[in-house]
């Protein structure tokens, strides 16, 4: 074996290529041949994106398990450790089999150069074909049709909205962003869109046979703490509230259901199994609260819809103490509009860098932003984080937000 630690094989695979992100698909697909991985499970599901493909991966894990369907998930990127993106029957998988994939990965590339992304794409499916599981669930990484996971046709494509982020690579604006995101549907399999308003790029180019839209082919109504879900195929009535907060999980849980329900000769889930995953599921660091004298949410939002609905959530938790946010963003995010709806709701800011290839430091962070409230740098996540818990009484609110690399940081010192 080339290593013998996942470390050692990370730090490798950082380094193999000569680009962090490289889109496209023919080197891929020349290892994916090799080592006969298109076809990882009897079913499979991708999921895309630009906000909501982790909690739609996480909805379709959690009714399927609670069905007794044996499920395996790719999604990236991971919180806390690289074995996060690659879960077996509800289980992450270990040091071990991560290994052992990479081995068999790196024997059948040759002399193919893959990306990080890639590299670990690749090793998931050789995991999930040695597991015998009934489907698999693939989140796209970033876009859609040049993106690594679309290597692989699924029986079904949820595409779960379309708003401005990596406009770097994707284009300027949602039309464009949207065709990027149409690419992972295929012309003779169902495709949905659980977001609102898709655009026109979207439904120009979205080849999906048939293709289902919220508010035109499915639709969920709230009623108090209850809501309804209704369909081509009929009505459910009185289900409960997703587990993970915030109204907008409404729109990925009704999605969910729709694809449950065309899947439903293959994947049959009885009304009791749907109930527990609603009511199950959680996925770190999406609105996670950490209650005591002073409240602690901890969320990966990245882009001004998910800041967006960041405020929503915040809206029906309110504080009588001082609120205090810990901010830190990759340098190709647009901080100025992610902070325009959370200046209501916060009294100090803590801004802090993050290293690496985009990484941003609290300076620079500043500097696209303005002056804000109370506004204090500090050069790491930890040490605003430390900062602001230090500058906290019983009553005050703490928000860890930015990307996933500052809630990864912040969560290393807070648990």
């Amino acid at each position: 074996m080339r290593f013998s630690t996942l470390e050692q094989w990370l730090r490798w695979q950082e380094q193999l290529h000569p680009k962090e992100i490289e889109l496209g698909l023919d080197r891929l697909r020349r290892v994916l041949d090799r080592m006969a991985l298109t076809q990882p499970a009897p079913t499979v599901i991708t999921v895309g994106g630009t906000n909501g493909k982790g909690s739609t991966v996480a909805l379709l894990e959690a009714i399927l398990r609670a069905g007794g369907y044996r499920a395996g998930v790719y999604s990236s990127p991971h919180l806390r450790r690289y074995n996060e993106r690659v879960r077996v029957d509800g289980t992450e998988v270990s040091d071990q089999a991560l290994c052992q994939a990479f081995q068999r990965v790196d024997e059948a590339r040759q002399e193919t150069s893959l990306t990080y992304f890639e590299f670990g794409t690749l090793a998931a499916l050789e995991i999930f074909r040695q597991a015998m599981l009934d489907v698999v669930i693939l989140e796209v990484g970033l876009g859609g049709r040049l993106d690594a996971v679309n290597a692989i046709d699924a029986d079904l494509a949820i595409v779960t909205s379309i708003d401005l982020d990596h406009m770097d690579w994707l284009g300027p604006d949602r039309d464009s962003i949207g065709r990027e995101k149409a690419g992972i549907m295929r012309s003779d399999r169902p495709g949905i869109f659980s977001g609102p308003h898709p655009p026109s790029g979207f439904l120009e180019h979205a080849p999906a046979n048939p293709l289902y839209l919220l508010g035109r082919d499915f639709y969920w109504q709230r009623k108090a703490e209850k809501w309804q879900w209704q369909g081509l195929a009929g009505r459910l009535e009185d289900l409960p509230l997703p587990a993970l907060v915030g109204e907008h999980q409404l729109n990925n849980a009704a999605g969910v259901i729709q694809g449950l329900r065309i899947l439903a000769d293959r994947l049959p889930v009885q009304h009791e199994h749907l109930l527990q995953g609603l009511q199950q599921v959680s996925l770190p660091g999406r609105f996670q609260r950490l209650l005591g004298p002073v409240e602690r949410i901890f969320d990966v939002a990245h882009n001004p819809a998910a800041a967006q609905a960041l405020a929503a959530n915040l809206n029906t938790c309110p504080v009588s103490g001082t609120r205090r946010i810990v901010l830190a963003m990759l340098a190709d995010k647009d901080a100025a509009a992610f902070v325009k709806p959370l200046l209501a709701h916060c009294d100090q800011w803590y801004l802090a860098g993050l290293t690496g290839t985009r990484g941003r430091s609290a300076e620079e962070l500043a500097a696209a932003i303005g002056v804000l409230p109370g506004q204090v740098l500090s050069t790491t996540v930890a040490q605003a984080y430390q900062q602001a818990l230090a500058d906290s009484r019983p009553g005050d609110r703490i928000l860890v937000t930015g990307s996933f690399h500052t809630v990864a940081e912040a969560l290393a010192v807070a648990l």
